[in-house]
């Protein structure tokens, strides 16, 4: 496979979606869970889908329960909570694994295209890292997401352009969201 739009995913229903149907769009393709600490990212999420739509943009939600289990609703549950509690209008997919052997290749894709670099600097971040390596340990080198919320940016030919962790500022995503949707 040769970029993101070779893939396939499910969507809520069940049914196969090939993501070729996103082509010549920028994309924001993220792993989700409604009960984490990050969960407030849907806010700017849905802020920026809102904004940009129109230009080109996509926000692909993919719910992931692998994390300390804070997606344990089924694809029905987790929709609902996404629309009534942050109005969410962009895609959302069927919940999937992230990480492990049954890891939706599509992340295994992402992750290689750009690997983790690390949460950052800070005593939050540090016991983010703490708590993602002691649950990333069963998944041993098919750990390629280290925690929910974390963001691939897919540009119009579907290159993997850039990789934010959770704990990257929102602004710092929108910045390279823009600048994406600007070339």
């Amino acid at each position: 496979m040769s970029g993101v739009f070779d893939f396939t995913a499910k969507d809520m229903t069940g049914s196969e979606v090939s993501l070729n149907e996103y082509a010549g769009k920028v994309l924001l393709i993220v792993n989700t869970a409604t009960g984490c600490g990050f969960t407030p990212h849907y806010d700017p999420l849905e802020a920026m889908y809102k904004e940009f739509r129109d230009k080109g943009f996509e926000i692909l939600d993919f719910p992931c329960n692998q994390f300390a289990n804070q997606a344990p609703g089924d694809e029905e549950e987790i929709h609902q909570f996404c629309t009534l509690k942050f109005g969410t209008e962009f895609p959302q997919f069927a919940k999937v694994d992230v990480n492990g052997e049954d890891a939706l290749p599509l992340f295994a894709y992402l992750a290689t295209e750009k690997p983790f670099a690390g949460f950052g600097k800070g005593l939050k971040n540090a016991a983010l890292k703490k708590f993602a390596d002691s649950n990333n340990k069963q998944y041993g080198d098919k750990a390629y997401i280290k925690w929910n919320f974390t963001k691939f940016l897919i540009d119009r030919e579907g290159n993997v352009v850039a990789r934010f962790e959770p704990t990257t500022d929102m602004e710092e995503v929108k910045a390279a969201v823009v600048a994406e949707l600007e070339k």
